[in-house]
Protein backbone atom coordinates (compact mmCIF):
# COMPACT_ATOMS: atom_id res chain seq x y z
CA UNK A 1 0.00 0.00 0.00
CA UNK A 2 1.09 3.84 -1.13
CA UNK A 3 1.93 5.76 2.32
CA UNK A 4 1.14 9.08 1.05
CA UNK A 5 1.18 9.95 4.40
CA UNK A 6 4.76 10.27 4.69
CA UNK A 7 5.66 8.62 7.40
CA UNK A 8 8.04 5.71 6.43
CA UNK A 9 10.45 9.03 5.08
CA UNK A 10 10.74 10.45 8.23
CA UNK A 11 8.11 13.75 7.77
CA UNK A 12 4.34 13.34 8.03
CA UNK A 13 2.10 15.16 6.09
CA UNK A 14 -1.90 15.09 6.65
CA UNK A 15 -4.60 17.50 6.56
CA UNK A 16 -4.02 17.73 10.63
CA UNK A 17 -0.29 16.84 11.09
CA UNK A 18 2.91 18.65 9.35
CA UNK A 19 5.73 17.31 11.25
CA UNK A 20 9.53 17.69 8.98
CA UNK A 21 12.55 14.96 9.86
CA UNK A 22 14.01 15.74 12.77
CA UNK A 23 16.29 18.69 12.00
CA UNK A 24 14.93 18.61 8.80
CA UNK A 25 12.68 20.82 6.42
CA UNK A 26 9.66 19.75 4.63
CA UNK A 27 11.05 17.55 1.25
CA UNK A 28 8.47 19.21 -1.09
CA UNK A 29 10.48 17.23 -3.79
CA UNK A 30 9.12 14.23 -1.59
CA UNK A 31 5.69 15.58 -1.79
CA UNK A 32 5.40 15.86 -5.45
CA UNK A 33 6.23 12.64 -6.00
CA UNK A 34 4.29 10.79 -3.38
CA UNK A 35 0.94 12.99 -4.13
CA UNK A 36 1.04 12.35 -7.99
CA UNK A 37 1.48 16.35 -8.74
CA UNK A 38 3.67 18.15 -10.98
CA UNK A 39 5.97 21.07 -10.18
CA UNK A 40 4.48 24.53 -11.18
CA UNK A 41 6.78 25.51 -13.67
CA UNK A 42 7.41 29.05 -15.50
CA UNK A 43 5.70 28.06 -18.82
CA UNK A 44 2.21 27.43 -16.27
CA UNK A 45 2.56 30.82 -14.83
CA UNK A 46 3.36 32.60 -18.16
CA UNK A 47 -0.11 30.81 -19.58
CA UNK A 48 -1.99 31.86 -16.54
CA UNK A 49 -0.98 35.76 -17.43
CA UNK A 50 -1.72 35.58 -21.22
CA UNK A 51 -5.54 34.04 -19.86
CA UNK A 52 -6.13 36.43 -17.99
CA UNK A 53 -4.67 39.41 -19.35
CA UNK A 54 -2.93 40.67 -15.78
CA UNK A 55 -0.01 40.67 -14.06
CA UNK A 56 0.81 36.62 -12.48
CA UNK A 57 -0.04 36.94 -8.56
CA UNK A 58 2.93 37.53 -5.96
CA UNK A 59 2.42 33.91 -5.09
CA UNK A 60 2.57 32.24 -8.69
CA UNK A 61 5.47 34.85 -9.62
CA UNK A 62 7.76 33.39 -6.39
CA UNK A 63 6.74 29.68 -6.73
CA UNK A 64 4.76 29.69 -3.26
CA UNK A 65 2.01 27.72 -4.58
CA UNK A 66 4.70 24.76 -6.25
CA UNK A 67 2.78 22.31 -7.37
CA UNK A 68 -0.27 21.12 -9.34
CA UNK A 69 -2.82 18.23 -10.48
CA UNK A 70 -4.40 18.39 -13.95
CA UNK A 71 -4.14 22.12 -13.77
CA UNK A 72 -3.22 22.24 -17.58
CA UNK A 73 -6.37 20.41 -18.22
CA UNK A 74 -8.56 23.11 -16.60
CA UNK A 75 -6.64 25.96 -18.56
CA UNK A 76 -6.80 23.73 -21.79
CA UNK A 77 -10.64 24.01 -21.22
CA UNK A 78 -10.61 27.34 -20.42
CA UNK A 79 -9.08 28.32 -23.59
CA UNK A 80 -11.93 26.70 -25.48
CA UNK A 81 -14.78 28.75 -23.38
CA UNK A 82 -15.41 26.29 -20.53
CA UNK A 83 -15.75 27.59 -17.30
CA UNK A 84 -14.72 26.28 -13.67
CA UNK A 85 -15.41 26.93 -10.46
CA UNK A 86 -13.31 27.26 -7.08
CA UNK A 87 -13.43 25.59 -3.98
CA UNK A 88 -11.17 26.18 -1.14
CA UNK A 89 -12.23 26.06 3.19
CA UNK A 90 -11.25 26.61 6.36
CA UNK A 91 -11.65 24.61 9.42
CA UNK A 92 -12.52 27.00 12.08
CA UNK A 93 -11.22 25.95 15.70
CA UNK A 94 -9.85 29.46 16.65
CA UNK A 95 -10.83 32.94 17.17
CA UNK A 96 -7.94 34.47 14.98
CA UNK A 97 -6.29 33.33 11.87
CA UNK A 98 -2.59 33.19 11.43
CA UNK A 99 -1.22 34.52 8.28
CA UNK A 100 -0.44 31.12 6.96
CA UNK A 101 -4.06 30.96 6.98
CA UNK A 102 -4.79 33.91 4.86
CA UNK A 103 -2.12 32.69 2.30
CA UNK A 104 -4.64 30.51 0.21
CA UNK A 105 -7.78 33.08 0.59
CA UNK A 106 -5.27 35.87 -0.77
CA UNK A 107 -4.75 33.26 -3.75
CA UNK A 108 -8.06 32.37 -4.26
CA UNK A 109 -9.19 35.90 -4.29
CA UNK A 110 -6.92 36.58 -7.16
CA UNK A 111 -7.99 33.34 -9.08
CA UNK A 112 -11.55 34.63 -8.64
CA UNK A 113 -10.85 37.92 -10.09
CA UNK A 114 -8.32 37.41 -12.79
CA UNK A 115 -10.47 34.07 -14.72
CA UNK A 116 -14.28 35.74 -13.20
CA UNK A 117 -15.79 32.49 -11.75
CA UNK A 118 -17.49 31.25 -8.97
CA UNK A 119 -16.19 30.27 -5.81
CA UNK A 120 -17.47 27.63 -2.87
CA UNK A 121 -16.11 28.16 0.69
CA UNK A 122 -16.56 25.30 2.91
CA UNK A 123 -16.43 25.76 6.86
CA UNK A 124 -15.80 22.65 8.28
CA UNK A 125 -17.08 23.11 11.66
CA UNK A 126 -18.06 19.80 12.07
CA UNK A 127 -14.64 18.64 11.08
CA UNK A 128 -13.15 20.56 14.23
CA UNK A 129 -15.88 19.83 16.53
CA UNK A 130 -14.74 16.10 16.16
CA UNK A 131 -10.90 16.99 16.25
CA UNK A 132 -10.83 19.58 18.55
CA UNK A 133 -12.99 18.75 21.13
CA UNK A 134 -15.29 21.47 20.26
CA UNK A 135 -19.07 21.65 21.17
CA UNK A 136 -21.32 22.01 18.60
CA UNK A 137 -22.04 24.85 19.54
CA UNK A 138 -18.49 27.09 19.81
CA UNK A 139 -18.00 25.34 16.03
CA UNK A 140 -20.71 26.96 14.37
CA UNK A 141 -20.07 30.34 16.23
CA UNK A 142 -16.18 29.99 15.54
CA UNK A 143 -17.27 29.49 11.80
CA UNK A 144 -19.33 32.65 11.52
CA UNK A 145 -16.38 34.36 13.42
CA UNK A 146 -13.77 32.88 10.57
CA UNK A 147 -15.97 33.75 8.00
CA UNK A 148 -15.63 37.42 8.97
CA UNK A 149 -11.94 37.01 8.34
CA UNK A 150 -12.50 35.74 5.13
CA UNK A 151 -14.99 38.18 3.38
CA UNK A 152 -12.80 40.74 4.86
CA UNK A 153 -10.47 38.85 2.15
CA UNK A 154 -12.40 40.81 -0.74
CA UNK A 155 -14.34 38.45 -1.67
CA UNK A 156 -17.60 39.10 -4.52
CA UNK A 157 -20.39 38.02 -2.59
CA UNK A 158 -22.13 38.19 -6.47
CA UNK A 159 -19.71 34.62 -7.18
CA UNK A 160 -19.48 33.43 -3.38
CA UNK A 161 -20.99 30.68 -2.03
CA UNK A 162 -19.69 30.23 1.88
CA UNK A 163 -21.42 27.32 3.58
CA UNK A 164 -20.62 25.47 6.77
CA UNK A 165 -21.07 21.87 7.06
CA UNK A 166 -23.33 22.05 9.97
CA UNK A 167 -25.83 24.23 8.24
CA UNK A 168 -25.53 23.14 4.46
CA UNK A 169 -24.87 18.91 4.43
CA UNK A 170 -27.78 16.90 3.26
CA UNK A 171 -29.46 16.16 -0.13
CA UNK A 172 -27.55 16.35 -3.15
CA UNK A 173 -24.45 16.96 -1.32
CA UNK A 174 -24.65 14.03 1.23
CA UNK A 175 -25.31 11.72 -2.01
CA UNK A 176 -21.92 12.53 -2.97
CA UNK A 177 -20.53 11.76 -0.05
CA UNK A 178 -22.11 8.53 -0.28
CA UNK A 179 -21.03 7.61 -4.03
CA UNK A 180 -17.53 9.05 -2.53
CA UNK A 181 -17.40 6.81 0.31
CA UNK A 182 -18.14 3.71 -1.31
CA UNK A 183 -15.24 4.04 -3.83
CA UNK A 184 -12.63 4.58 -0.74
CA UNK A 185 -11.43 1.20 1.35
CA UNK A 186 -10.55 1.39 5.16
CA UNK A 187 -6.90 0.52 4.19
CA UNK A 188 -6.84 3.12 1.27
CA UNK A 189 -8.22 6.11 4.00
CA UNK A 190 -5.46 4.78 6.55
CA UNK A 191 -2.84 4.89 4.27
CA UNK A 192 -3.60 8.74 2.90
CA UNK A 193 -4.82 10.28 6.56
CA UNK A 194 -2.62 8.54 8.77
CA UNK A 195 -5.67 7.51 10.96
CA UNK A 196 -4.89 5.08 13.77
CA UNK A 197 -7.29 2.17 15.93
CA UNK A 198 -7.45 4.96 18.19
CA UNK A 199 -9.17 7.52 16.01
CA UNK A 200 -13.04 7.26 16.58
CA UNK A 201 -15.18 6.45 13.95
CA UNK A 202 -16.07 10.35 13.40
CA UNK A 203 -12.70 10.80 11.97
CA UNK A 204 -12.30 7.92 9.43
CA UNK A 205 -15.63 8.67 7.69
CA UNK A 206 -14.80 12.90 7.30
CA UNK A 207 -12.81 12.73 3.94
CA UNK A 208 -15.74 12.23 1.86
CA UNK A 209 -17.40 15.44 3.29
CA UNK A 210 -14.20 17.04 2.02
CA UNK A 211 -14.18 15.53 -1.16
CA UNK A 212 -17.95 16.45 -1.67
CA UNK A 213 -17.79 20.07 -2.67
CA UNK A 214 -15.52 19.38 -5.80
CA UNK A 215 -18.33 17.89 -7.29
CA UNK A 216 -20.85 20.60 -9.15
CA UNK A 217 -23.69 18.03 -8.76
CA UNK A 218 -23.52 18.99 -4.72
CA UNK A 219 -24.93 22.47 -5.27
CA UNK A 220 -27.76 22.31 -7.12
CA UNK A 221 -28.88 25.69 -6.38
CA UNK A 222 -25.12 26.96 -8.44
CA UNK A 223 -24.38 24.42 -11.10
CA UNK A 224 -27.97 22.46 -12.09
CA UNK A 225 -27.26 20.91 -15.26
CA UNK A 226 -23.22 21.42 -15.12
CA UNK A 227 -22.67 17.97 -13.56
CA UNK A 228 -18.96 18.40 -15.73
CA UNK A 229 -18.06 21.70 -15.07
CA UNK A 230 -14.39 21.50 -13.43
CA UNK A 231 -13.33 22.63 -10.03
CA UNK A 232 -9.92 23.88 -9.17
CA UNK A 233 -8.78 23.43 -5.45
CA UNK A 234 -6.08 26.21 -4.33
CA UNK A 235 -4.87 24.69 -1.14
CA UNK A 236 -1.43 25.05 1.42
CA UNK A 237 -0.27 22.51 4.16
CA UNK A 238 -0.43 25.16 6.23
CA UNK A 239 4.07 24.77 7.16
CA UNK A 240 6.36 26.19 8.62
CA UNK A 241 9.88 25.62 8.16
CA UNK A 242 9.59 21.92 9.97
CA UNK A 243 6.01 21.78 10.56
CA UNK A 244 2.54 23.30 11.25
CA UNK A 245 1.98 26.31 12.81
CA UNK A 246 0.70 25.89 15.90
CA UNK A 247 -2.41 28.28 17.22
CA UNK A 248 -0.92 27.29 20.14
CA UNK A 249 2.04 28.66 20.27
CA UNK A 250 1.11 32.72 19.91
CA UNK A 251 4.83 33.29 19.03
CA UNK A 252 5.36 30.72 16.20
CA UNK A 253 3.06 32.77 13.89
CA UNK A 254 1.64 36.57 12.54
CA UNK A 255 -2.37 36.72 13.61
CA UNK A 256 -4.28 39.01 12.26
CA UNK A 257 -5.50 40.12 16.00
CA UNK A 258 -1.91 41.03 16.75
CA UNK A 259 -1.07 44.82 17.55
CA UNK A 260 1.71 46.48 15.90
CA UNK A 261 3.49 46.60 19.27
CA UNK A 262 2.72 42.44 18.60
CA UNK A 263 4.23 42.20 15.24
CA UNK A 264 7.12 44.55 16.20
CA UNK A 265 7.68 42.05 19.18
CA UNK A 266 7.41 38.89 17.69
CA UNK A 267 9.71 39.32 14.63
CA UNK A 268 12.38 41.42 16.79
CA UNK A 269 12.59 38.42 19.61
CA UNK A 270 11.59 34.99 17.47
CA UNK A 271 12.26 35.68 13.68
CA UNK A 272 15.09 33.85 13.59
CA UNK A 273 17.94 35.33 11.41
CA UNK A 274 20.69 34.24 9.26
CA UNK A 275 22.74 37.17 10.13
CA UNK A 276 26.13 36.33 11.22
CA UNK A 277 27.23 36.41 15.24
CA UNK A 278 28.98 39.84 14.82
CA UNK A 279 28.65 43.33 12.38
CA UNK A 280 32.92 42.66 11.57
CA UNK A 281 31.89 38.75 10.34
CA UNK A 282 28.58 40.12 8.72
CA UNK A 283 29.91 42.24 6.71
CA UNK A 284 32.88 39.93 5.38
CA UNK A 285 30.47 36.32 5.31
CA UNK A 286 27.04 38.10 4.89
CA UNK A 287 23.28 36.46 5.67
CA UNK A 288 22.66 32.86 5.34
CA UNK A 289 19.19 33.53 3.12
CA UNK A 290 18.38 29.97 3.15
CA UNK A 291 17.65 29.61 7.05
CA UNK A 292 16.53 33.31 7.48
CA UNK A 293 12.65 34.16 8.10
CA UNK A 294 12.14 37.48 7.72
CA UNK A 295 13.57 37.00 4.00
CA UNK A 296 11.00 34.15 4.06
CA UNK A 297 8.24 36.36 5.16
CA UNK A 298 9.18 38.93 2.61
CA UNK A 299 8.73 36.49 -0.14
CA UNK A 300 5.82 36.03 0.56
CA UNK A 301 4.57 39.30 1.20
CA UNK A 302 6.90 42.65 0.08
CA UNK A 303 4.98 42.72 -3.25
CA UNK A 304 7.86 44.65 -5.24
CA UNK A 305 9.91 41.97 -6.68
CA UNK A 306 12.59 44.69 -7.33
CA UNK A 307 12.84 46.06 -3.95
CA UNK A 308 12.87 42.14 -2.63
CA UNK A 309 15.63 41.32 -4.85
CA UNK A 310 17.68 44.20 -3.72
CA UNK A 311 16.96 43.16 0.19
CA UNK A 312 18.52 39.40 -0.55
CA UNK A 313 21.31 41.14 -2.71
CA UNK A 314 22.43 43.70 -0.24
CA UNK A 315 21.44 41.09 2.87
CA UNK A 316 23.55 38.20 1.27
CA UNK A 317 26.35 40.34 0.32
CA UNK A 318 26.33 41.84 4.43
CA UNK A 319 25.74 45.59 3.01
CA UNK A 320 22.49 45.30 4.82
CA UNK A 321 22.04 44.32 8.58
CA UNK A 322 19.59 41.90 9.93
CA UNK A 323 18.06 45.16 12.24
CA UNK A 324 17.23 46.70 8.98
CA UNK A 325 15.87 43.49 7.19
CA UNK A 326 13.51 42.84 10.35
CA UNK A 327 12.40 46.83 10.08
CA UNK A 328 11.00 46.57 6.56
CA UNK A 329 9.63 43.26 7.73
CA UNK A 330 7.81 44.91 10.58
CA UNK A 331 6.43 47.63 8.04
CA UNK A 332 5.23 45.29 5.56
CA UNK A 333 3.34 42.99 8.23
CA UNK A 334 1.59 45.53 10.49
CA UNK A 335 0.66 47.37 6.88
CA UNK A 336 -1.15 44.15 5.92
CA UNK A 337 -1.97 43.42 9.47
CA UNK A 338 -3.88 47.17 9.57
CA UNK A 339 -5.89 46.72 6.04
CA UNK A 340 -7.54 43.64 6.96
CA UNK A 341 -8.81 44.54 10.44
CA UNK A 342 -9.71 47.46 8.90
CA UNK A 343 -11.73 45.44 6.31
CA UNK A 344 -12.92 42.78 9.26
CA UNK A 345 -14.10 45.63 11.13
CA UNK A 346 -16.87 46.60 8.47
CA UNK A 347 -17.93 43.10 7.93
CA UNK A 348 -21.32 42.76 9.43
CA UNK A 349 -23.58 39.65 10.70
CA UNK A 350 -25.80 40.80 7.49
CA UNK A 351 -23.33 40.57 5.19
CA UNK A 352 -22.08 36.94 6.40
CA UNK A 353 -25.89 36.00 5.95
CA UNK A 354 -25.72 37.13 2.54
CA UNK A 355 -22.71 34.96 1.48
CA UNK A 356 -23.93 31.81 2.85
CA UNK A 357 -27.42 31.92 1.53
CA UNK A 358 -28.14 28.99 0.16
CA UNK A 359 -28.92 31.21 -3.71
CA UNK A 360 -28.14 31.33 -7.01
CA UNK A 361 -25.40 33.46 -7.69
CA UNK A 362 -26.12 36.35 -10.24
CA UNK A 363 -22.78 37.51 -11.66
CA UNK A 364 -21.28 33.69 -11.87
CA UNK A 365 -19.55 33.67 -15.02
CA UNK A 366 -19.67 37.27 -16.00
Amino acid sequence: MENNNQEEEGQIVTPWEVAAEKGGKIDYDKLIDKFGCQRLDQSLVDRVARLTGRPPHVFLRRGVFFAHRDFNDVLDAYERGEKFYLYTGRGPSSEALHLGHLVPFMFTKYLQDAFKVPLVIQLTDDEKCMWKNLTVEESQRLARENAKDIIACGFDVSRTFIFSDFDYVGGSFYKNMVKIAKCVTYNKVVGIFGFSGEDHIGKVSFPPVQAAPSFPSSFPHLFSGKDSLRCLIPCAIDQGETGKMSASDPNSAIYVTDSAKDIKNKVNRYAFSGGQDSIENHRKYGANLEVDIPIKYLGFFLEDDAELEHIRTEYGAGRMLTGEVKKRLIEVLTELVERHRRARAAVTDEMVDAFMAVRPLPNMFS
